[in-house]
C-alpha cells in the first residue's frame, strides 16, 4: 500500500491531524532522541504541513516554509517517519512531497534545511549540499544543508 498525502496550512488541520502530527513529533524528537526541547515554536502557524497517512494514521511528516519564513531560502523541518514504518523508505517519499509542496506553493526552487548531521547522506541523495560546518541544535550535531 501507498501513502495518502496531504498538504495542510495550519488552520486546515482538523484537531486530531494537529494532535496526531504533535505526537509524533514528540514521540521522535522528544522521546526516541531523548533531547528536552521546545517543539512547538509558533513557526507551526507560517508553515505548511506535508501528512503522509498510511492506514487512516499519521506516519510521516514534515513542514515547508516560504522563502523569509524560517531561513532567506525556502526551507523543510520536522522531517519525521513513525518508527515502525522506517523500514518501508518513506523518507524518501516524504522529501520528493515536501520538495515538490515548496515550487507549487512557494514558486521556489532552492531551499535550506538544518540537518541532523547523521542525515547527511540521506539529504544528499535529495541533492541538498552541506554548507556549514557541524553545530550544535538542541545538542543535536546539525548542518546547514542547501538545495539549488
Amino acid at each position: 500500500m501507498t501513502l495518502q498525502w496531504h498538504i495542510r496550512q495550519f488552520n486546515e488541520l482538523s484537531l486530531i491531524q494537529l494532535y496526531e502530527v504533535l505526537r509524533l513529533r514528540s514521540e521522535v524528537f522528544v522521546v526516541e532522541q531523548n533531547c528536552v526541547y521546545q517543539d512547538i515554536d509558533s513557526k507551526d502557524t507560517k508553515a505548511r504541513h506535508i501528512i503522509g497517512e498510511f492506514d487512516g494514521n499519521i506516519v510521516a511528516y514534515a513542514r515547508i516554509f516560504k522563502p523569509g519564513d524560517y531561513f532567506e531560502k525556502a526551507s523543510i523541518g520536522r522531517v519525521v517517519i513513525d518508527t515502525r514504518y522506517r523500514d518501508r523508505k518513506w523518507g524518501h517519499e516524504l522529501m520528493r512531497e515536501a520538495i515538490a509542496g515548496i515550487k507549487k506553493h512557494f514558486g521556489a526552487t532552492q531551499i535550506t534545511i538544518s540537518a541532523q548531521l547523521y542525515l547527511q547522506n540521506f539529504y544528499e541523495q535529495h541533492e541538498f549540499v552541506k554548507m556549514s560546518e557541524m553545530y550544535l541544535e538542541d545538542d543535536i550535531p546539525h548542518i546547514e544543508m542547501r538545495r539549488e
